[in-house]
């Protein structure tokens, strides 16, 4: 009997932890355009066309005095590395990257924001 309690014991104590570990689903959206955020983790400044960009997590920032503002990626800048959970798209025969809604080609060991 006292087996028996342990192995169900056991049993209720794994299930649990498979049940509160199979909860915890991350959902990652863009923010919307213009929300204004305080700080930024660990940003990449990025300069196109003499303005500088921040690229954090993914998210392209433009500074507005100590804070900094979301805005569209700019079409045509290059960057090196593409964030983690990119997905590779064939469009018209051309093999492009998503990546939370903007569009990225490689051109050499660059990747270039485009349209599509």
């Amino acid at each position: 009997m006292k087996t028996l309690k342990l192995m169900f014991l056991t049993f209720a104590l794994i299930g649990g932890m498979l049940y509160a570990n199979a909860q915890q689903t991350v959902v990652r959206v863009y923010p919307r355009h213009g929300t204004v955020v305080t700080t930024l983790s660990s940003p990449r400044v990025i300069v196109h066309k003499r303005t500088n960009y921040y690229l954090a997590d993914g998210v392209w920032y433009r500074a507005r005095g100590r804070k900094y503002v979301v805005c569209a990626a700019p079409v045509g800048v290059r960057v090196r590395t593409l964030p983690r959970g990119n997905k590779v798209v064939v469009v018209n025969g051309r093999r492009l990257y998503n990546y939370r809604g903007i569009w990225y080609k490689k051109s050499g060991r660059n990747f270039i924001v485009v349209n599509v």
